[in-house]
This record gives structure tokens, sequence and C-alpha cells, in this order.
């Protein structure tokens, strides 16, 4: 695949040091301001969140990703409160300072300003953005690609050392307003617009994109892929053989719901699973 950007580096390798990576999500509990904070303080939410981190990295994750998913339902990025970078802030440092593996950061819904503003107070390498380029219907209704703003922030920022991984026909919506451009074209969108890695999704949280769809993707771009929804110990290892990496939430929760706490042995048979496509 033809370069269509200046990234010549690979943003996998660069950050964690190695080809594949395993990256476990932490959906922190909801934050004071969102519908279904119910109190008890924060160091209850940052606990919450550690312990989450602790089982992932002891489970033999190679990185993290640190995501507001109990703030549902999500506002729009113009629309979030500043309450949730700073809560989500203190979440990074924390993990950051405690575990010592690379940080992502993704701020729902589409929220990469306030991402950039978070990895960099608490020290990620990373960021999640859902619609980094073109435009889709969301549960929040209209979602454009924030790409311009964001980069021109990073670099207001001296930041450029954060990373931008970035969905290619995100779940959770309708993509009628592109339907009349391919997959292909959308993926090449987000090189164009200086993301550093593509990442496949399913149709909703906890459904795994299919394999036609990760290969699309991956024929697409020069860039690493991830897969980013659906991700379980039975299906790791041969996702890992067409891609760069995988981030994984919901399989490795307790009966494997998303809001449940992280189970450790789901986490080491996940890591067992994929093992032979890591060391090959």
């Amino acid at each position: 695949m033809t370069a269509i950007a200046n990234t010549s580096s690979n943003a996998i390798s660069d950050i964690f040091g190695t080809g594949k990576v395993l990256i476990g999500m932490i959906h922190c509990p909801a934050f004071p301001g969102a519908p279904r904070y119910r109190g008890g303080g924060m160091e209850a939410i940052y606990d919450a969140c550690m312990r989450d981190a602790e089982a992932l990295v002891e489970g033999g994750l190679h990185g993290l990703m640190i995501e507001n998913h109990g703030d549902i339902p999500f506002s729009k990025p113009d629309d979030i409160g500043h309450e949730t970078a700073a809560f989500m802030s203190v979440v990074t440092d924390r993990i950051n300072r405690a575990f010592g593996v690379p940080l992502g950061v993704n701020v729902l819904a589409n929220a990469p300003v306030p991402a950039f503003a978070i990895a960099m107070a608490g020290g990620a390498r990373f960021i999640r953005v859902n619609q980094w380029a073109n435009a889709y219907v969301a549960n929040e209704g209209f979602m454009e690609g924030r790409a311009a703003e964001a980069m021109r922030y990073r670099s207001l920022l001296r930041a450029e050392h954060i990373k931008v991984f970035a969905d290619s026909h995100v779940k959770h919506g309708s993509h009628a307003i592109v339907a009349d451009r391919s997959i292909e074209e959308l993926t090449r969108d987000l090189a164009f617009f200086d993301a550093d890695a593509v990442i496949a999704t399913g149709q909703r949280t906890g459904n795994a994109a299919t394999f036609e769809e990760i290969e699309e993707i991956g024929a697409a771009t020069h860039l690493p892929v991830l897969v980013g929804s659906g991700v379980t110990s039975y299906n790791v290892a041969d996702i890992l053989q067409r891609t760069s990496g995988v981030i994984v939430a919901s399989s490795l929760k307790k009966d494997g719901v998303w809001w449940n706490p992280v189970d450790i042995e789901r986490v080491r048979a996940l890591r067992a699973a994929a093992a032979p496509a890591l060391e090959a």
C-alpha cells in the first residue's frame, strides 16, 4: 500500500517496543456530573480504576486505554464538562505512576481535544478517536471528524509524541452520509489526516469486526491496524494473525459484562490464547 501521508514510523513498535500488542480497557465508573454517578467520592472511582489496571497488567497485557465509559449517555464534544478532563487526568496519572505500561485515552464521545490534554497531563502515549475524518450519525446524533481542530491543539501543546489511533467505519452509528465512499477510501482518509494507527470495530460494544472488514481495512492503509471490539480468548489468535494488535474490554470483565470488574483469570486466558500469534 502506497503511503498518502508523511507518517513513516510504526506507532505500535514505537510505543510498545514490539510488533503485536494486547491493550486492555479501563472503563472508568461514572464521574460526578454524569447521570449515573451516585456519590461515594472520587477515591472509590480511582480505586476501581486502579484495581482493573492491576489485573490487566498482572495478567500480561502490554498496555491500557482509559475511557469514561461510565458517563452514559455520552455528550457531544463541545458539551463535555471540564470536570471530565480533570478526573480522567488524575486516573491516567495514577495508573501511569503505578504500572509504567503505555497508556491511551479515549474521551467519549469523539473528543480528541480533551483527550490530548489528559494524555499530556497524565503521561499517556496515544489517544483513540472514534470519528477522526468524515462524519456519521451516532447515538449522540450527527458526529463530525475533528482532526483539524485536534491536530492544531496537539501542536499548541507541543504534544507531537502523543499518537492518534482512529477508528475506521466506527461502531454505534449509521454511515449513510458517506455511503457513496468505500471502507477503503474512508480508511485512507485517516492516514491523509495524519492518524498513526487504524482501529476496526464491530457494530456495537462487544461485537467483533469481521475478518473480511479487517482485511479490507488492512489492505487500504500502510498504518498498523488493530481490532477494538469483540476480541475474546477464542478469536484473538486469528485476529492477531491479521493485525498489529487488539483492544480488549468486555470479554475480560466478570461474566463478560462491561460494567463489571476485570477478571484476572479471563485476562490470563486471553494472554495464553494470544501467545502463539505474539511469538510468531
